[in-house]
């Protein structure tokens, strides 16, 4: 269905399927149509706002006819907010379309026909799941359109929130948050108070002025927050009095942190996280394994998913105790830590050399001996000197960011040559494109889809690599 409506470059569009990106797409003869908002199913009016040689884009004016899978968004915030963008879509419908997201990427990029696709693993929570939230403090809240020429009171003004998406100096203020236990809402929302009785200024990125910039909230499964506050300068009087507020409405903080930035940007990774007060870091326990997390530690958002995900990739794996492990893009050492039971050796590569001393702590408190890792540029590590030094991998973990793994890489993995790749992605196109690159030397011969993070377009995908028999 395609119809031109009686308003110029307003469309009618039955709305078909989600793109790559999880974008909502019809077609209005041979052009696609991205459409914000909308569901598979659904016919709306669209009203174009870009048009490009092979695609347009459009927002809905008017809901024509609902799709069956539409379900009743749970968060007030819904449409203005970045996050949780499919939570207008059935839960076992999301998951159709992110197992069908990794299916056709293999098939249209990775040029592969028969593909072995086990079904999606569900995440055990679909809300509350997430052990780590930023927000952002701003003097001046985004205005809902029902606000806009209104009189708002100074004290309704102030955000302490999530960015508004595509505007870095917009703030949404968030009352309430469906993505972290509680008492996440309830420490965000005593944050901001105690600061406003205190006159903290919220900073403004335009006019870098303000004292408060970030609020970071951590947890783990039993129930204990870590929390730190960013400060673009110190005021030790507002300071000590806003943490020893917080502190003390809240026995669940045993962590508390704050960092001063005197920066044009939030970024933290180079400054120094000062400890304020209780424990210096929370433990999450896997299986038999510990890990400390810290202010700035790498750890998976979805802690009992990503338990599932490492079961997988040691299935994957097939360990029989002797062999040699290469795990790229080790992060803090999570995977090699979760294999090294099983294993001769593991040797961990990564680029952040925080990352790398992490890994190390937490290979000591789990008094695990038999694993190394090395901080640099893996396509620099990676070379015959290296593999005469740790020996060759017989299987090859490779778990990297969204633009996959650079080509000079994958040659030194093709000559490396290991029996078994597990490929670990958060990206299923980029990964599709690897395992095309790989084709030469190993066949695809199983892959599940993990959702990691419910009502999100974001898929996570596991594929096993097998050498071929030459």
């Amino acid at each position: 269905m395609n119809l031109k409506t009686e308003k110029e470059d307003t469309l009618r569009l039955e709305i078909t399927s989600y793109a790559s990106e999880g974008k909502a797409l019809g077609r209005y003869g041979n052009i696609v149509v991205f459409v914000k908002g909308a569901v598979p199913g659904d016919v709306v009016d669209v009203s174009i706002f870009r048009r490009r040689k092979n695609y347009w884009e459009g927002v809905i004016e008017k809901v024509i006819t609902e799709s069956s899978f539409r379900t009743q968004p749970f968060c007030r915030h819904f449409g203005i907010c970045g996050g949780c963008t499919w939570q207008n879509l059935s839960y076992e419908k999301q998951l159709l379309f992110k197992e069908t997201q990794v299916k056709e990427q293999l098939e249209r990029i990775g040029k592969i026909d028969d593909i072995p696709l086990q079904p999606i693993l569900r995440s055990p929570e679909a809300l509350f799941y997430r052990n780590k939230l930023e927000f952002t403090f701003h003097p001046l809240r985004w205005l809902y359109d029902d606000e806009i020429g209104k009189e708002i009171p100074s004290s309704g003004l102030p955000a302490l929130g999530f960015h508004v998406p595509g505007k870095f100096d917009k703030v949404l203020d968030i009352e309430e948050c469906f993505l972290q236990p509680e008492p996440s809402n309830a420490i965000r929302r005593a944050a901001k108070e105690i600061a406003l009785k205190l006159n903290m200024e919220f900073y403004d990125p335009k006019k870098h002025e303000g004292l408060l910039r970030t609020l970071l909230i951590r947890n783990n499964a039993s129930g204990e927050f870590l929390v730190a506050v960013m400060l673009k300068h110190e005021d030790e009087e507002r300071r000590t009095a806003f943490l020893d507020e917080l502190s003390q409405r809240f026995p669940q903080i045993v962590s508390l942190w704050y960092v001063i930035n005197p920066k044009l940007n939030d970024a933290w990774s180079d400054l120094d996280v000062i400890h304020y007060k209780g424990k210096e870091f929370l433990t999450e326990q896997m299986e038999d394994l510990t890990f400390r997390i810290g202010p700035k530690s790498f750890f998976q958002t979805n802690t009992r998913q990503a338990l599932n995900l490492y079961r997988v990739v040691r299935e994957y794996a097939g360990l029989k105790g002797s062999e040699t492990v290469y795990d790229f893009y080790t992060g803090t050492g999570t995977i090699a830590l979760f294999l090294s039971r099983q294993a001769g050796k593991v040797v961990g590569l990564e680029y952040v050399n925080e990352a790398v001393e992490d890994a190390k702590i937490n290979a000591a408190v789990n008094n695990i001996e038999n694993t190394v890792f090395y901080a640099g540029d893996i396509r620099r590590i990676f070379s015959d000197e290296f593999l005469q030094k740790e020996g060759r991998p017989d299987v090859l973990i490779m778990d990297p960011p969204r633009n996959g793994v650079h080509e000079d890489v994958l040659r030194g993995v093709l000559k490396a040559s290991p029996e078994r790749i597990v490929y670990v992605s958060c990206n299923p196109a980029t990964q599709a494109r690897d395992i095309a690159l790989l084709s030469s030397l190993y066949r695809l011969t199983k892959v599940q889809p993990v959702d990691m993070f419910p009502h999100t377009m974001h898929v996570e995908s596991v594929a096993l690599l097998e050498k071929i028999n030459q």
